[in-house]
């Protein structure tokens, strides 16, 4: 895969984007399969959405005789981290430690994960300020 870079898609297109990471490579009768059997979706809809992620360079297509075959051009983990990096940024930077935890209650997570997740806490604590500022507008408080 090519290096990462920012592309910018959907919730529908995510979903799509899911199916051709999970695959490596995916026909769109591969994909219209699992979007019928998950959203309910008609292959009309998964050839628009294949479309559109071609068109901002998330997949690349071949064509094989009258078949499409599709492959990611970027990587599912730094599509994650960026996309969850963009929303983080658009919230208050006092209150991302409480979406944080609410969204940690939330989630389901493995042994590693929460291991992990302590370990990157236990280093940030050290250097971690008293009290994060309000930047939602300069000069304010929340």
């Amino acid at each position: 895969m090519e290096a990462q870079t920012k592309i910018e898609i959907s919730d529908a297109e995510w979903e799509v984007m899911r199916v051709a990471w999970t695959f490596g490579q995916v026909t769109s009768n591969q994909v219209a399969e699992a979007m019928v059997a998950k959203m309910g979706w008609k292959m009309a809809t998964v050839k628009t959405l294949l479309g559109r992620l071609v068109k901002k360079g998330a997949l690349r297509v071949e064509k094989n005789g009258r078949a499409f075959t599709y492959f990611p051009v970027v990587e599912e983990q730094p599509s994650m981290d960026e996309a969850a990096s963009t929303l983080f940024g658009h919230l208050c930077q006092m209150r991302v430690g409480q979406t944080l935890t609410d969204l940690i209650e939330q989630l389901n997570l493995s042994q590693a994960d929460i291991a992990g997740l302590q370990d990157v806490l236990a280093k940030k604590a050290s250097s971690a300020p008293a009290v994060i500022d309000c930047d939602c507008v300069p000069g304010t408080k929340c």
